[in-house]
């Protein structure tokens, strides 16, 4: 686990020094919405560095897991700890975010993602405890096999924090500044993923029986 807290700390200090760099190209008075249009070139770069972001993390989690599982959960801490110290390591070089309700642009595909930095740290948060519940499940010798009800409850979650990050459009592709985040929103897609997480264990918990 300190290897894979380690390499994504790491990473998220490399991640941030990118944004330094895009941030002095196209924000030099400083980050604020509304958004500028970046060049089709550097945009090309942006979405293959994100599928590389992926890639890097998931490939963690299978190195650092030997069951399907547990490789799942080790991808979920190191997603997690790599978000929140992305934005640590942000603060640190550039002052920003200078509060937890500030905006950031959160991912670009299939459209922008816009939200509060609290938003993703928390949502990371959640990862981080359920990464390590899996993991710690695991080698107790737990099994642990999420049924359809905790599928279909950890995807309406998903669903309902996309929505939240991508439903202002106007924001994102018309150049204006966003409209008031819904943070009940954010709530409600924790919470589902709590219960979804909760019936997973409660289905596995059967099984092992």
């Amino acid at each position: 686990m300190a290897w894979v807290a380690l390499f994504a700390i790491a990473f998220a200090l490399v991640e941030a020094s990118v944004v330094v760099y895009l941030r002095s190209l196209y924000y030099p008075g400083g980050f604020a919405f509304p958004l500028r249009l970046v060049e089709v070139s550097h945009l090309r770069v942006e979405l293959a560095r994100e599928l590389a972001t992926l890639l890097m993390l998931g490939s963690v989690g299978v190195l650092a897991g030997t069951k399907r599982w547990e490789r799942f959960g080790y991808f979920l801490v190191a997603f997690g700890i790599w978000d929140i110290f992305y934005y640590i390591w942000l603060r640190v070089f550039l002052g920003w975010p200078a509060s937890p309700a500030d905006w950031d642009v959160l991912f670009l595909l299939p459209l922008p993602w816009i939200g509060p930095v609290i938003a993703p740290v928390a949502i990371s948060a959640v990862m981080i405890a359920i990464g390590t519940s899996i993991i710690l499940r695991i080698n107790a010798g737990l099994a642990f096999r999420p049924g359809p009800a905790s599928w279909g409850v950890a995807l309406a979650g998903t669903a309902v924090l996309l929505y939240s990050f991508m439903s202002d459009t106007g924001a994102t592709l018309g150049a204006r500044m966003p409209e008031p985040y819904a943070y009940w929103q954010l709530v409600v897609g924790l919470l589902l993923y709590a219960f979804g997480y909760a019936l997973a264990v409660k289905a596995s918990d059967r099984i092992g029986r």
